[in-house]
């Protein structure tokens, strides 16, 4: 048995080899029977699509346990324009259970920003790699700062749409969720005027129907 440690897109990792068959059956080997566990990411890639340098997009992966109990020990990015949050490590998951965590895109300078984020455990395949993409832009000379109430106790989070008419058609401008009451529209133009609405979704998915419009008139100058 030798020690081999690997280098994947940033992210050290120290693993065992096995240089020879171990046997099977009734008496098969701890490490065997580790090998045998499985840490499943869903999804397997997060696209954040465009967000304002200087702002942060969230979005949500979970992590399954399979042929066995899991151990998550650590979890990094190579990036510091991502980060993980919502997990208290170690976390222990029994076979078939998940947690969620969430991954944070903040761009800190235009243009795309492509990454990994690592989960490592005493999984067999660990560690699991989650893809992410985004894009940063650079922010504008004016934008319109929204606010809110919320609407339902069952929400986990928000879509804002946006029309150049009064009363609508409304198209969405979030390119993901919005866990929190409050948006910044910062691709807006000198001079125009827009109509906002918002919506809630529940841990279902289901979405609310609109809001009350509100209008923003941007500065010409």
């Amino acid at each position: 048995m030798c020690n081999a440690c690997t280098e994947a897109s940033g992210i050290a990792v120290t693993s065992n080899l096995v240089e020879s068959p171990l046997p099977m059956g009734p008496g098969e080997s701890n490490l065997a029977q580790k090998n045998k566990r499985q840490l499943t990411l869903s999804p397997t890639a997060l696209h954040f699509g465009i967000v304002t340098v200087g702002s942060t997009a969230s979005l949500p992966v979970t992590l399954t346990a399979s042929h066995g109990a899991v151990t998550i020990t650590s979890d990094r990015t190579n990036s510091s324009e991502y980060s993980i949050t919502g997990l208290s490590l170690p976390v222990k998951l029994r076979p078939g259970k998940s947690v969620q965590a969430t991954i944070q895109f903040t761009p800190n300078a235009p243009g795309t920003a492509d990454a990994k984020a690592g989960f490592f455990s005493n999984a067999g395949d660990s560690p699991t790699f989650e893809r992410l993409s985004g894009t940063g832009v650079a922010q504008g000379p004016h934008d319109a700062y929204l606010t809110w109430d919320p609407g339902s106790p069952d929400a986990v989070g928000y879509n804002v749409y946006r029309s150049i008419v009064h009363g609508g058609p409304y198209q969405r401008i979030n390119n993901v969720l919005d866990s929190s009451t409050n948006y910044t529209d910062y691709n807006v133009v000198a001079g125009a005027t827009y109509y906002y609405v918002a919506t809630e979704v529940n841990n279902q998915g289901q979405e609310s129907g609109y809001s009350k419009e509100v209008k923003a008139k941007i500065p010409r100058n």
